[in-house]
């Protein structure tokens, strides 16, 4: 009976120990990197990964004062804890304590409330015996027989569980072996762990591609992985610190980076504002820097441009239109607001429809669309020419002279076009006959001759633009023209406005000063005006005169023009038509009509205004705005005619 008392003595001695010392050593470090059925985790005590790079233990994010307590992985070095990984991120403890984590008599690794002494949260039950708990120097917490540590024989591990942190090896996306998918999820608030809001994950169907969501609404899209990078990501580009790894595999889909210096840190993170950042960890400074954010800009909106428009943050209005397209609802388009999207300009014939070439694009949304990584890209356009519901097409792989095939079978959405430094890569989009302008745009990543005579395309046009900017003798100017004219074929006209300036130069023979007055004016191409006045139809015809007709126009950054096309049969050859400009030019006045530039391509001579709406001439001498319209129903019409 003695014994039994002393027995008992002892035992509830021991315990009372054991609490005083929990009482008053906050945190003690347990000499180990691993919990075992005989060594739980308890409160007070912490893991600390072999290399001594992470920490795994008991913590709260509200401070002295709060009342939650979680179990999660942080950084060892950092003074500011930076958590990585929760367990029960959706279950908090009570202040207890006596909360434990430990492995269970079923090999299963358990987090007890010491309060409630309820469970809070388990890793998955596993038949297996001799289990150990290990962090390790990765960050991965996992369990694994005792006497085997290679990762083929984890039987459960933090990395198939993350929260709002994507770390170096750890995977995000699809396993189909364990049923997996991996994603990472926003904390609440900056002191709640519990889920929030917005999720990053890999989208499975179509080309595999990245989404930031929010409430399961779409928010951003990274674009589809092309071999190098995903598509709407420019910035990421592998160096000798990081490389970025894309699994797109029958079994398995997922992301992932790896840092080869161990001791560098670089974590992904989705934070409960809702923005998907990357941070580094400067220790020369002890800060956490933010070098890469999204969405960052109003292109990174998901459907910004609507369907078949494309956002552009070069320009203003950052939405535009495709070749081929115009605005759905104009009304709003003016207002800035290109959510609407875009239509066509006329219906698609299968047998003779074409293919427009744009370049340096990050690919429309990937989620419908089909995908075969072993054709070509000329099988690729041959299956779309036969599919009349094809409406793009583009390589899956733009590395080396590229590989693969994506088709969209759908209408295109969230596309975006980035300067030719910047990234994106060449989408080939269907479009009417009298649409088709092949020289859109400047990609990489094809073998086909279509990029080659795209890439000769881009050579003269930029040669061209420099000769232009030291042009300034009527020799070297009229010998340009000549050759450009002589030279120029249709698969060179271009979409866009080129911004080299156009300079007809002249003698000062009046003032009697023999210098060169150099007038710089735009130099528009054929097949931007041409697509702007709907091949010049009657339909955008203002009048005709002796010398040719004027159309109204909408150029693509949705500003209008009056086009003078000069009649071949006019007679006027060039010189007439540089001796206009020059006299139109000198001529530049508040109260007429402005003159905005010129465009010359083989027989074509054109000139271009501004558009101002025609109106009597008591309306005009009577309105306000009578010095900003006069002349353009008297001598505007003039020189339009």
């Amino acid at each position: 009976m003695r014994n039994n008392y002393t027995k008992k003595y002892n035992f509830h001695q021991i315990f009372i120990l054991l609490l005083i010392s929990q009482n008053f050593h906050p945190i003690l470090a347990i000499p180990t990197d691993t919990i075992t059925p005989t060594q739980p985790l308890t409160k007070d005590q912490t893991l600390i990964s072999p290399g001594q790079l992470f920490e795994l233990g008991f913590f709260t994010p509200g401070g002295a004062n709060s009342d939650k307590w979680y179990v999660g992985i942080w950084y060892k070095e950092i003074e500011d804890k930076t958590i990585v990984w929760v367990a029960n991120r959706a279950n908090p403890l009570s202040s207890s304590s006596t909360s434990v984590l430990q492995i269970t008599e079923n090999n299963t690794l358990l987090l007890i409330d010491g309060q409630t002494r309820n469970p809070v949260w388990s890793s998955d039950e596993t038949p297996a015996t001799n289990i150990i708990a290990q962090l390790l120097d990765s960050g991965n917490f996992v369990i694994r027989p005792e006497n085997d540590d290679e990762e083929q024989s984890y039987i459960w591990q933090s990395f198939d569980y993350p929260t709002d942190t994507l770390l170096p090896g750890m995977k995000l996306g699809w396993d189909l072996k364990t049923g997996l998918n991996r994603n990472i999820t926003s904390w609440k608030t900056p002191i709640d762990p519990a889920p929030g809001d917005y999720t990053f994950k890999i989208n499975t169907n179509g080309l595999p591609e990245a989404f930031l969501t929010e409430k399961q609404k779409i928010k951003y899209r990274s674009g589809a992985w092309n071999g190098v990078r995903f598509s709407g990501v420019p910035e990421m580009k592998p160096t000798e610190i990081i490389t970025f790894e894309f699994q797109f595999k029958s079994d398995e889909i997922f992301y992932m980076f790896e840092l080869h210096n161990k001791t560098l840190y670089s974590r992904l993170l989705v934070n409960h504002n809702g923005l998907l950042e990357r941070y580094t960890w400067i220790p020369t400074n002890s800060i956490w820097n933010r070098f890469w954010y999204a969405p960052k800009d109003q292109c990174d909106g998901y459907k910004e441009c609507g369907l078949s428009g494309i956002c552009d943050t070069n320009l203003s209005p950052i939405c535009k239109c495709m070749m081929g397209f115009k605005p759905k609802n104009q009304i709003a388009w003016d207002l800035r607001d290109g959510s609407d999207g875009c239509v066509r300009f006329h219906k698609l014939d299968c047998e003779t429809d074409d293919f427009n070439v744009l370049g340096n694009m990050k690919l429309p949304d990937t989620t419908s669309s089909f995908v075969d990584k072993n054709m070509n890209l000329d099988e690729c356009e041959d299956m779309c020419r036969k599919n009349c519901s094809c409406t793009a097409y583009t390589s899956s792989n733009i590395t080396g002279s590229g590989s693969g095939c994506v088709i969209w079978s759908t209408q295109l959405v969230d596309m975006r076009q980035y300067a030719a430094a910047e990234g994106g890569q060449v989408l080939y989009v269907r479009v009417a006959s009298s649409d088709a302008v092949h020289s859109v745009g400047v990609g990489s990543g094809n073998s086909s001759g279509k990029t080659k005579t795209i890439a000769i395309a881009a050579g003269i046009i930029v040669l061209f633009g420099v000769a232009l900017c030291f042009l300034s003798k009527r020799r070297i100017y009229q010998r340009s023209i000549r050759t450009r004219s002589e030279n120029r074929g249709l698969s060179e006209r271009s979409q866009e406005l080129l911004m080299n300036a156009a300079i007809i130069p002249s003698k000062r023979e009046f003032s009697g000063e023999t210098s060169t007055e150099e007038i710089e004016l735009p130099l528009f191409d054929f097949g931007t005006l041409a697509m702007a006045t709907e091949n010049f139809s009657d339909a955008t015809k203002l009048g005709q005169g002796g010398f040719g007709c004027v159309y109204k126009a909408m150029l693509v950054e949705g500003q209008e023009v009056a086009v003078k096309r000069l009649s071949k049969n006019s007679g006027q050859g060039v010189e007439e038509f540089k001796n206009e400009l020059r006299l139109i030019a000198r001529l530049q006045h508040r109260n007429l009509v402005r003159l905005l530039g010129c465009c010359v391509d083989m027989e074509e001579k054109m000139l271009i205004y501004e558009y101002l709406e025609n109106k009597s001439l008591d309306t005009i001498l009577f309105s306000k705005s009578f010095s900003l319209y006069f002349g353009h129903s008297s001598l505007s019409h003039h020189i339009h005619h």
